[in-house]
């Protein structure tokens, strides 16, 4: 089982049309959109939604009038200034951080630490395998948390039904989400854009990924738009011992087929989508990789595409 994770370093460069466009593309593979904070693969990709639950990323305390004496203790050591002396306290759920430490010193024992919903996730069922989506509630934390939980239900599924790949939506940026999503993986391709931004966000991603010991490949989006900056990134990407593939142009008609659910293989970006989709599935069979056991370089790899 092969895992590919579809980064981009920021948002907004096409990472999810990429994913949706491959959803179309791999006749049997598992989908996870791991951007749990703004989730949007579900907006682009038919469905029929299977289950849901909710998502407990961290705890709350939470009062026990009856045996509490309203010491103060708990309003005094809160770091935070979570809890508002009285009788009982009162607990601000946004400004705690569930520490416990109110719990720990509270001397009548009268503060139970409870399971803090964060959000939920569904699995779906979709074209040529389930799909895992989930919904972080506003404000709330431990999203890498629940991209962990996400990649692991996914692993499941795919042993369960027997699918050969794990396609992910990751999510923007190099914080704690992403590493959540790149652990293990068995390849990233990363999607930019030809500006100077998404060459500062394409080299800091291949940075972690070069860290984590995971094999990366770059595609850029929209590159017709600036073949300068485009030309100048596959340089510097080819240089780093990046694997550089196919180009996607710009193409109006693509925004229109995703927004209809329809397969973007027609036009000029979907039959580079098309390419794209079969030079990724080569670099896939070469990592030599299964679900969760890294054993490959960027380098190694570079070396085998190119012989």
């Amino acid at each position: 089982m092969k895992e590919l994770i579809i980064l981009s370093g920021k948002g907004g460069t096409g990472k999810t049309s990429v994913t949706a466009a491959f959803a179309h593309l791999a006749p049997s593979r598992i989908l996870v959109d791991a951007d749990v904070d703004a989730a949007n693969l579900h907006l682009v990709v038919p469905h029929r939604q299977w289950s849901s639950e909710t998502f407990s990323g961290g705890i709350l305390p939470e009062i026990v009038p009856d045996q509490c004496t309203g010491c103060g203790t708990c309003a005094a050591i809160c770091a935070f200034g979570a809890i508002r002396e009285g009788f009982p306290p009162v607990i601000d759920p946004i400004h705690c951080e569930g520490c416990g430490i109110c719990h720990d010193f509270c001397p009548s024992g009268a503060i139970r630490l409870i399971p803090r919903i964060s959000g939920t996730w569904y699995i779906s069922r979709s074209a040529g395998g389930s799909m895992l989506h989930a919904r972080l509630g506003i404000a709330e934390e431990n999203s890498g948390k629940l991209v962990s939980l996400l990649r692991k239900k996914a692993g499941e599924l795919a042993e369960k039904e027997k699918r050969p790949l794990i396609l992910v939506d990751g999510p923007p940026g190099i914080g704690c989400p992403v590493i959540a999503s790149l652990t293990g993986a068995s390849l990233v391709l990363m999607v930019t854009e030809p500006t100077l931004s998404g060459r500062h966000d394409m080299l800091r991603l291949a940075d972690l990924c070069w860290k984590m010991r995971i094999p990366v490949c770059l595609t850029l989006n929209k590159w017709d738009l600036n073949p300068d900056v485009a030309d100048a990134m596959t340089e510097e990407a080819e240089k780093r011992g990046i694997s550089v593939l196919s180009p996607i142009p710009f193409d109006s008609a693509m925004a229109k087929a995703l927004a209809e659910g329809k397969n973007t293989s027609t036009g000029p970006a979907g039959q580079a989508l098309t390419l794209l989709w079969q030079e990724v599935s080569a670099l896939l069979d070469k990592t030599e990789q299964s679900y969760g056991h890294n054993i490959v370089s960027m380098k190694s790899l570079k070396q085998e595409t190119a012989s």
